[in-house]
Protein backbone atom coordinates (compact mmCIF):
# COMPACT_ATOMS: atom_id res chain seq x y z
CA UNK A 1 0.00 0.00 0.00
CA UNK A 2 1.34 3.46 -1.39
CA UNK A 3 2.74 5.52 1.54
CA UNK A 4 1.99 9.45 1.67
CA UNK A 5 4.77 11.41 3.10
CA UNK A 6 4.68 15.28 4.13
CA UNK A 7 7.70 17.78 3.04
CA UNK A 8 9.88 16.69 6.15
CA UNK A 9 9.51 13.03 4.79
CA UNK A 10 7.37 11.99 7.48
CA UNK A 11 4.06 9.85 6.78
CA UNK A 12 1.14 11.85 6.76
CA UNK A 13 -1.98 11.26 8.26
CA UNK A 14 -4.39 9.03 5.43
CA UNK A 15 -7.60 11.30 4.74
CA UNK A 16 -9.84 11.64 2.63
CA UNK A 17 -9.81 14.86 2.10
CA UNK A 18 -9.52 14.93 -1.61
CA UNK A 19 -12.92 12.95 -1.86
CA UNK A 20 -14.88 15.31 0.41
CA UNK A 21 -13.42 18.47 -1.72
CA UNK A 22 -14.00 16.60 -5.16
CA UNK A 23 -17.75 16.02 -3.88
CA UNK A 24 -18.66 18.92 -1.82
CA UNK A 25 -20.78 20.62 -4.17
CA UNK A 26 -22.61 17.56 -5.26
CA UNK A 27 -22.73 16.21 -1.67
CA UNK A 28 -24.45 19.54 -0.32
CA UNK A 29 -27.67 18.76 -2.90
CA UNK A 30 -27.50 15.20 -1.47
CA UNK A 31 -27.64 16.58 1.79
CA UNK A 32 -30.76 18.76 0.39
CA UNK A 33 -32.73 15.71 -1.00
CA UNK A 34 -31.85 13.95 1.81
CA UNK A 35 -33.65 16.57 4.29
CA UNK A 36 -36.46 16.29 1.31
CA UNK A 37 -37.14 12.82 1.07
CA UNK A 38 -36.38 11.70 4.95
CA UNK A 39 -39.92 14.53 4.90
CA UNK A 40 -43.42 13.09 5.26
CA UNK A 41 -46.66 14.04 7.02
CA UNK A 42 -45.90 11.19 9.51
CA UNK A 43 -44.25 13.54 12.23
CA UNK A 44 -42.75 10.02 13.12
CA UNK A 45 -40.58 9.54 10.10
CA UNK A 46 -38.54 12.84 9.95
CA UNK A 47 -37.72 13.01 13.57
CA UNK A 48 -36.98 9.45 13.66
CA UNK A 49 -34.61 9.35 10.18
CA UNK A 50 -33.04 13.01 11.26
CA UNK A 51 -32.12 11.32 14.40
CA UNK A 52 -29.58 8.84 12.76
CA UNK A 53 -28.56 11.11 9.64
CA UNK A 54 -27.46 13.91 11.89
CA UNK A 55 -25.64 11.54 14.19
CA UNK A 56 -22.61 11.60 12.32
CA UNK A 57 -20.89 9.45 9.87
CA UNK A 58 -18.50 10.60 6.66
CA UNK A 59 -21.05 9.14 4.60
CA UNK A 60 -17.87 7.68 2.06
CA UNK A 61 -20.47 5.51 0.00
CA UNK A 62 -22.21 8.18 -1.97
CA UNK A 63 -19.18 10.23 -2.13
CA UNK A 64 -17.50 7.14 -3.71
CA UNK A 65 -20.57 7.03 -6.09
CA UNK A 66 -19.96 10.98 -6.94
CA UNK A 67 -16.25 10.68 -7.54
CA UNK A 68 -17.41 7.44 -9.49
CA UNK A 69 -18.80 9.27 -11.93
CA UNK A 70 -17.12 12.44 -12.01
CA UNK A 71 -14.25 10.20 -13.02
CA UNK A 72 -15.86 8.95 -16.60
CA UNK A 73 -17.09 12.99 -17.31
CA UNK A 74 -20.85 12.51 -16.18
CA UNK A 75 -22.30 16.21 -16.23
CA UNK A 76 -25.83 15.21 -15.07
CA UNK A 77 -27.94 15.08 -12.04
CA UNK A 78 -27.93 11.14 -12.10
CA UNK A 79 -25.46 10.85 -9.56
CA UNK A 80 -27.00 12.59 -7.21
CA UNK A 81 -29.97 10.55 -6.83
CA UNK A 82 -28.47 7.77 -6.74
CA UNK A 83 -25.70 8.53 -3.85
CA UNK A 84 -28.68 9.89 -1.94
CA UNK A 85 -30.18 6.00 -2.97
CA UNK A 86 -26.98 4.79 -1.40
CA UNK A 87 -26.87 6.65 1.67
CA UNK A 88 -31.03 5.85 2.62
CA UNK A 89 -30.34 2.22 1.72
CA UNK A 90 -26.94 2.18 4.33
CA UNK A 91 -29.13 4.31 6.37
CA UNK A 92 -32.20 1.46 6.92
CA UNK A 93 -29.46 -1.14 6.62
CA UNK A 94 -27.92 0.72 9.85
CA UNK A 95 -31.69 0.99 11.44
CA UNK A 96 -32.35 -2.51 11.04
CA UNK A 97 -29.31 -3.96 12.50
CA UNK A 98 -29.49 -1.68 15.38
CA UNK A 99 -32.50 -3.85 16.22
CA UNK A 100 -30.93 -6.85 15.17
CA UNK A 101 -28.47 -7.05 17.48
CA UNK A 102 -30.02 -5.30 19.76
CA UNK A 103 -27.56 -2.42 19.93
CA UNK A 104 -27.84 0.90 22.52
CA UNK A 105 -25.27 3.47 20.94
CA UNK A 106 -24.46 4.32 17.53
CA UNK A 107 -21.82 6.65 16.97
CA UNK A 108 -21.71 7.89 21.09
CA UNK A 109 -25.52 8.33 20.88
CA UNK A 110 -28.43 6.17 21.77
CA UNK A 111 -29.67 4.18 18.64
CA UNK A 112 -33.35 4.88 17.37
CA UNK A 113 -35.03 1.75 18.65
CA UNK A 114 -33.64 2.82 22.20
CA UNK A 115 -35.84 6.38 21.90
CA UNK A 116 -38.50 5.02 19.41
CA UNK A 117 -38.80 1.44 19.80
CA UNK A 118 -37.94 -1.57 17.64
CA UNK A 119 -40.96 -1.76 15.55
CA UNK A 120 -41.00 2.45 14.35
CA UNK A 121 -37.09 1.83 13.80
CA UNK A 122 -37.87 -1.23 11.10
CA UNK A 123 -40.19 0.35 9.76
CA UNK A 124 -38.78 3.52 9.14
CA UNK A 125 -36.39 1.53 7.81
CA UNK A 126 -38.64 0.28 5.36
CA UNK A 127 -39.64 4.02 4.20
CA UNK A 128 -36.23 4.84 3.34
CA UNK A 129 -35.49 1.55 1.01
CA UNK A 130 -38.88 3.05 -0.93
CA UNK A 131 -37.79 6.59 -1.23
CA UNK A 132 -34.39 5.05 -2.21
CA UNK A 133 -35.94 3.03 -4.99
CA UNK A 134 -38.35 5.83 -5.97
CA UNK A 135 -34.99 8.18 -6.87
CA UNK A 136 -33.37 5.11 -8.82
CA UNK A 137 -36.53 4.88 -10.90
CA UNK A 138 -36.07 8.89 -11.21
CA UNK A 139 -32.76 8.50 -12.85
CA UNK A 140 -34.25 6.09 -15.42
CA UNK A 141 -31.13 3.98 -15.74
CA UNK A 142 -32.46 0.13 -15.50
CA UNK A 143 -28.60 -1.08 -15.21
CA UNK A 144 -28.04 1.47 -11.86
CA UNK A 145 -31.19 0.18 -10.52
CA UNK A 146 -30.18 -3.51 -11.07
CA UNK A 147 -26.97 -2.98 -9.92
CA UNK A 148 -28.55 -1.06 -6.43
CA UNK A 149 -31.93 -3.80 -6.20
CA UNK A 150 -29.62 -6.53 -6.03
CA UNK A 151 -27.46 -5.02 -3.42
CA UNK A 152 -30.36 -4.40 -1.73
CA UNK A 153 -31.57 -8.60 -1.94
CA UNK A 154 -28.18 -8.96 -1.12
CA UNK A 155 -27.51 -7.12 1.95
CA UNK A 156 -30.90 -8.90 3.09
CA UNK A 157 -29.25 -12.46 2.18
CA UNK A 158 -26.43 -11.29 4.78
CA UNK A 159 -28.69 -10.59 7.45
CA UNK A 160 -29.87 -14.24 7.69
CA UNK A 161 -26.75 -15.44 6.85
CA UNK A 162 -25.68 -13.65 9.80
CA UNK A 163 -28.09 -14.96 12.18
CA UNK A 164 -26.87 -18.80 10.46
CA UNK A 165 -23.35 -17.91 12.49
CA UNK A 166 -24.16 -15.80 15.19
CA UNK A 167 -22.92 -17.26 18.45
CA UNK A 168 -21.75 -20.59 15.80
CA UNK A 169 -17.95 -21.43 17.01
CA UNK A 170 -17.51 -23.43 14.19
CA UNK A 171 -17.84 -20.75 11.23
CA UNK A 172 -15.27 -20.80 9.27
CA UNK A 173 -13.08 -17.97 7.86
CA UNK A 174 -13.84 -18.57 4.02
CA UNK A 175 -18.02 -18.58 5.80
CA UNK A 176 -17.85 -15.37 7.86
CA UNK A 177 -15.81 -13.49 4.36
CA UNK A 178 -19.39 -14.82 2.63
CA UNK A 179 -21.53 -12.99 5.24
CA UNK A 180 -19.64 -9.37 5.41
CA UNK A 181 -19.13 -9.76 1.60
CA UNK A 182 -23.12 -9.78 1.38
CA UNK A 183 -23.46 -7.65 4.69
CA UNK A 184 -21.24 -4.66 3.42
CA UNK A 185 -19.03 -5.16 0.56
CA UNK A 186 -22.18 -5.49 -1.74
CA UNK A 187 -23.18 -2.00 -1.08
CA UNK A 188 -19.68 -0.31 -1.36
CA UNK A 189 -19.39 -2.50 -4.74
CA UNK A 190 -23.11 -0.84 -5.95
CA UNK A 191 -22.35 2.62 -5.08
CA UNK A 192 -18.51 2.38 -6.87
CA UNK A 193 -20.58 0.57 -9.60
CA UNK A 194 -23.65 2.96 -10.87
CA UNK A 195 -21.37 6.36 -10.88
CA UNK A 196 -19.24 4.37 -14.27
CA UNK A 197 -22.31 2.76 -15.39
CA UNK A 198 -24.68 6.24 -15.52
CA UNK A 199 -21.47 7.59 -17.04
CA UNK A 200 -21.66 4.83 -19.64
CA UNK A 201 -18.34 3.96 -19.47
CA UNK A 202 -16.99 0.82 -21.11
CA UNK A 203 -17.55 -2.82 -19.14
CA UNK A 204 -13.69 -2.81 -18.02
CA UNK A 205 -14.42 0.26 -16.25
CA UNK A 206 -17.40 -0.69 -14.57
CA UNK A 207 -15.58 -4.13 -13.32
CA UNK A 208 -12.81 -2.03 -12.50
CA UNK A 209 -15.36 0.37 -9.46
CA UNK A 210 -17.11 -3.12 -8.56
CA UNK A 211 -14.23 -5.00 -7.78
CA UNK A 212 -12.74 -1.74 -5.68
CA UNK A 213 -15.89 -1.28 -3.67
CA UNK A 214 -16.29 -4.63 -3.23
CA UNK A 215 -12.65 -5.10 -1.62
CA UNK A 216 -12.84 -1.64 -0.16
CA UNK A 217 -16.14 -3.00 1.53
CA UNK A 218 -14.34 -6.31 3.05
CA UNK A 219 -11.33 -3.87 4.10
CA UNK A 220 -13.66 -1.71 5.61
CA UNK A 221 -15.23 -4.55 8.06
CA UNK A 222 -12.44 -6.40 8.94
CA UNK A 223 -10.84 -2.96 10.39
CA UNK A 224 -13.90 -2.23 12.00
CA UNK A 225 -13.81 -6.09 13.55
CA UNK A 226 -10.04 -5.51 14.59
CA UNK A 227 -11.68 -2.10 15.98
CA UNK A 228 -13.92 -3.34 18.32
CA UNK A 229 -10.97 -4.91 20.44
CA UNK A 230 -8.70 -2.38 20.48
CA UNK A 231 -10.43 0.88 18.93
CA UNK A 232 -12.27 4.09 20.10
CA UNK A 233 -15.80 4.27 20.55
CA UNK A 234 -15.38 7.52 18.88
CA UNK A 235 -13.42 5.54 15.53
CA UNK A 236 -16.38 2.31 15.94
CA UNK A 237 -19.63 4.49 15.99
CA UNK A 238 -20.30 2.43 19.18
CA UNK A 239 -18.94 1.30 21.97
CA UNK A 240 -15.68 -1.41 22.27
CA UNK A 241 -16.45 -4.89 22.71
CA UNK A 242 -20.27 -4.30 21.76
CA UNK A 243 -19.71 -7.32 19.09
CA UNK A 244 -17.77 -9.42 21.90
CA UNK A 245 -20.77 -9.01 24.60
CA UNK A 246 -23.73 -9.64 21.67
CA UNK A 247 -22.07 -12.65 21.08
CA UNK A 248 -21.05 -11.90 17.14
CA UNK A 249 -18.77 -14.03 15.59
CA UNK A 250 -16.27 -12.08 14.12
CA UNK A 251 -12.58 -12.91 12.21
CA UNK A 252 -10.70 -12.42 15.45
CA UNK A 253 -12.54 -14.48 17.40
CA UNK A 254 -13.06 -17.19 14.34
CA UNK A 255 -8.81 -16.83 14.60
CA UNK A 256 -8.50 -16.99 18.20
CA UNK A 257 -10.76 -19.75 19.00
CA UNK A 258 -9.20 -21.76 15.99
CA UNK A 259 -5.56 -21.65 17.04
CA UNK A 260 -6.46 -22.00 21.27
CA UNK A 261 -6.00 -24.77 23.42
CA UNK A 262 -8.90 -26.94 24.73
CA UNK A 263 -8.95 -24.65 28.27
CA UNK A 264 -9.41 -21.32 25.53
CA UNK A 265 -11.69 -22.97 23.33
CA UNK A 266 -13.77 -23.85 26.48
CA UNK A 267 -13.38 -20.05 27.59
CA UNK A 268 -14.85 -19.01 23.96
CA UNK A 269 -18.03 -20.89 24.17
CA UNK A 270 -18.61 -20.08 27.49
CA UNK A 271 -18.34 -16.24 26.48
CA UNK A 272 -19.84 -16.33 23.15
CA UNK A 273 -22.52 -19.28 23.25
CA UNK A 274 -23.31 -18.97 26.82
CA UNK A 275 -23.46 -15.22 27.04
CA UNK A 276 -20.55 -15.28 29.96
CA UNK A 277 -19.29 -12.06 28.68
CA UNK A 278 -18.75 -9.07 31.42
CA UNK A 279 -16.08 -6.67 31.05
CA UNK A 280 -13.33 -9.71 32.28
CA UNK A 281 -14.42 -11.46 30.01
CA UNK A 282 -13.92 -9.28 27.32
CA UNK A 283 -10.84 -8.61 28.53
CA UNK A 284 -9.28 -12.13 28.26
CA UNK A 285 -10.33 -12.26 24.77
CA UNK A 286 -8.63 -9.36 24.21
CA UNK A 287 -5.68 -11.26 25.81
CA UNK A 288 -6.26 -14.58 23.97
CA UNK A 289 -6.27 -12.82 20.77
CA UNK A 290 -2.99 -10.55 21.10
CA UNK A 291 -1.37 -14.43 22.03
CA UNK A 292 -2.29 -16.03 19.04
CA UNK A 293 -2.19 -12.86 16.29
CA UNK A 294 -5.87 -12.86 15.84
CA UNK A 295 -6.29 -9.23 15.77
CA UNK A 296 -2.72 -8.50 13.81
CA UNK A 297 -3.95 -11.28 11.14
CA UNK A 298 -7.42 -9.56 10.76
CA UNK A 299 -5.93 -5.90 9.66
CA UNK A 300 -3.29 -8.18 7.88
CA UNK A 301 -6.31 -9.44 5.73
CA UNK A 302 -7.87 -6.24 5.81
CA UNK A 303 -4.52 -5.20 4.16
CA UNK A 304 -4.84 -7.43 1.70
CA UNK A 305 -8.18 -6.70 0.09
CA UNK A 306 -6.98 -2.94 0.07
CA UNK A 307 -4.56 -4.29 -2.21
CA UNK A 308 -6.84 -5.77 -4.56
CA UNK A 309 -8.74 -2.57 -4.20
CA UNK A 310 -5.77 -0.38 -4.99
CA UNK A 311 -5.00 -2.63 -8.01
CA UNK A 312 -8.44 -2.71 -9.22
CA UNK A 313 -8.19 0.97 -10.33
CA UNK A 314 -4.26 0.26 -11.60
CA UNK A 315 -5.00 0.45 -15.20
CA UNK A 316 -7.90 3.60 -15.40
CA UNK A 317 -6.11 6.83 -16.55
CA UNK A 318 -5.29 9.00 -14.13
CA UNK A 319 -7.32 11.38 -12.92
CA UNK A 320 -7.70 13.06 -9.30
CA UNK A 321 -11.04 11.44 -8.60
CA UNK A 322 -9.03 8.01 -9.06
CA UNK A 323 -6.65 9.60 -6.35
CA UNK A 324 -9.30 10.11 -4.00
CA UNK A 325 -10.73 7.33 -3.96
CA UNK A 326 -7.28 5.20 -3.78
CA UNK A 327 -6.82 7.54 -0.42
CA UNK A 328 -10.02 6.46 0.97
CA UNK A 329 -8.21 2.93 1.03
CA UNK A 330 -5.60 3.85 2.79
CA UNK A 331 -7.77 5.85 5.21
CA UNK A 332 -9.57 2.99 6.02
CA UNK A 333 -6.40 0.65 6.67
CA UNK A 334 -5.03 3.79 9.11
CA UNK A 335 -7.84 3.53 11.56
CA UNK A 336 -6.31 0.57 13.14
CA UNK A 337 -2.29 2.31 12.82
Amino acid sequence: MGVVLNLDGKRAAASVASLVELTAAEMARVNELILSKAGSDVDLIPELAKHLIDSGGKRLRPMVTLAAAQMFGYSGEGHVKLATSVEFMHTATLLHDDVVDESDLRRGRKTARMIWGNQASVLVGDFLLGQAFRMMVDVGSLEALDILSGAACVIAEGEVMQLGVAKNLETTEDDYLAVIKAKTAALFSAAAEVGPVIAEASRNDRAALRSYGTNLGLAFQLVDDALDYGGKSSDLGKNVGDDFREGKVTLPVILAYRRGSAEERAFWTSAIEDAQCDDAALERAIGLMNKHGAIGDTIGRARHFGEIARDALAPLRQTPQKDALLDVIDFCISRVS
